[in-house]
């Protein structure tokens, strides 16, 4: 009888804890409230930044700035011309570059964005920092962190359901059945997911970019340029990203269409003065921010 309960209550869990994805249109996985998830990256990003070194480099911050602002102010435009205003109401863009070697960057539930120095070394014009900046803006309007916590509490669920199945079998039997579970979960289950946030990411960065008037061609440039300086060799089945072969082939696949459905866009950033207005400090704060041209890619 338990373990029946268990299973109906899960399943119950399961189906009442779904959202789509914008713009892909995925069905998702949310067991956690917004305002859970947002509380706890706002105390992880202020540690982050109390320790971090903010970059001394003016020219680069601000362009991190200028570009952030110009995709995040165009992809709430588009949401709340879309009847997606919701996914956005309690976003709080922040962009901002770091002294870091790597060649990374990183996002935060509810817009908090960070990019090493590292990897502006490698972006050679605004459209290519975009393709950076689109991503992880994709990352925070796909709510991954929000699916990667109730993908956890899904697995937790999953442990007490095997616990109460094998409660009267024997120790080795219990012990081989959770190092089973453990690892399915990890490659089965955690790491691909991760892998298919990485390629929405990708995919959703895309369209952010080019709504916001950048070239979404440079997204290929940009990841060459990427893998040349990776040194990154594990093998993909065990990695959290698609391998950069992988990732490049699926953005040679998504352009054309981008481009295709979404193109004018670019037409008309390029037509007239890119003015936005997005908020950057609290939900409630609103400054207005006028952001230059994309520069052409070098």
């Amino acid at each position: 009888m338990k373990k029946i309960f268990l299973l109906s209550a899960m399943v119950a869990v399961l189906l009442s804890g779904c959202n789509k994805v914008p713009i892909s249109g995925r069905n998702q996985l949310n067991l956690v409230s917004d305002s859970e998830v947002l509380q706890a990256s706002l105390a992880s990003y202020k540690e982050y930044m109390g320790k971090a070194t903010k970059s001394t480099e003016t020219v680069k911050s601000a362009q991190v700035t200028r570009v952030g602002q110009r995709i995040a102010a165009a992809t709430e435009a588009y949401l709340n011309a879309n009847g997606m205003s919701d996914q956005v109401k309690n976003f709080a863009w922040e962009f901002n570059l770091v002294k870091d070697s790597q060649l990374n960057a990183f996002c935060m539930p509810g817009g908090k964005i960070v990019v090493y120095e590292g990897i502006m070394n490698i972006v050679g014009s605004d459209d290519e920092l975009a393709v950076v900046l689109g991503h992880e803006v994709a990352h925070a309007v796909a709510k991954h962190s929000n699916e990667r916590l109730s993908q956890q509490k899904a697995l937790e669920y999953g442990g007490a359901i095997l616990g109460a199945i094998t409660q009267n079998a024997g120790q080795s039997t219990q012990s081989l059945a959770n190092t089973v579970f453990g690892l399915g979960a990890n490659y089965g289950v955690m790491l691909p997911f991760s892998r298919k946030h990485e390629t929405e990411a990708d995919n959703i960065g895309l369209v952010l970019m080019t709504i916001a008037g950048y070239n979404p061609d440079c997204a290929l440039t940009f990841w060459q340029k990427m893998s040349a300086g990776s040194t990154n060799t594990k093998v993909e089945f065990m990695s959290t990203h698609p391998s950069d072969a992988t990732r490049i082939a699926n953005l040679q696949k998504q352009i054309p269409s981008v481009k295709q459905k979404y193109g004018a866009y670019i037409k008309s950033a390029q037509q007239a003065p890119a003015t936005s207005s997005t908020k950057t400090t609290t939900k409630t704060t609103t400054t207005k921010k006028t952001s230059k041209k994309s520069s052409k890619k070098k």
